[in-house]
């Protein structure tokens, strides 16, 4: 099983930049897809961005293609997710998950860090 722990959340204006990150610990980091979820008050997480074992294959949401970009370090057991030319709706809640198996997926995810709060101004 793999603890995570995101960080790198704070308040940013809109177009500006920000990354986050997700440390992983307590399993094979590399055999975990891993992926970046939403989450605003009175609404239903949402999928961000996923990324492969290797790094070499990536999923986006439509609301963030284009803008974010995912990538992943299995040397250090971390996880980035590049925000660039934010916006005021990318305001929420970042988790960082993972999930067993192969496949890049937008749910079905086993395992969840705690959240970052990220908050644009415009």
């Amino acid at each position: 099983q793999v603890q995570l722990v995101e960080s790198g959340g704070g308040l940013a204006q809109a177009g500006g930049s920000l990354r986050l990150s997700c440390a992983g610990s307590g399993g094979t980091f590399s055999r975990y897809v891993m992926g970046w979820f939403r989450q605003v008050p009175g609404k239903e997480r949402e999928f961000v961005a996923a990324i492969s074992w290797s790094g070499d294959s990536t999923l986006y949401a439509d609301s963030v293609k284009g803008r974010f970009t995912i990538c992943r370090d299995n040397a250090k057991n971390t996880m980035y997710l590049q925000k660039n030319r934010l916006k005021a709706e990318d305001t929420a809640v970042y988790y960082c998950a993972a999930r067993t198996g192969l496949r890049l997926t937008t749910r079905n995810y086993n395992y969840w860090g705690q959240g970052t709060q990220v908050t644009v101004s415009s």
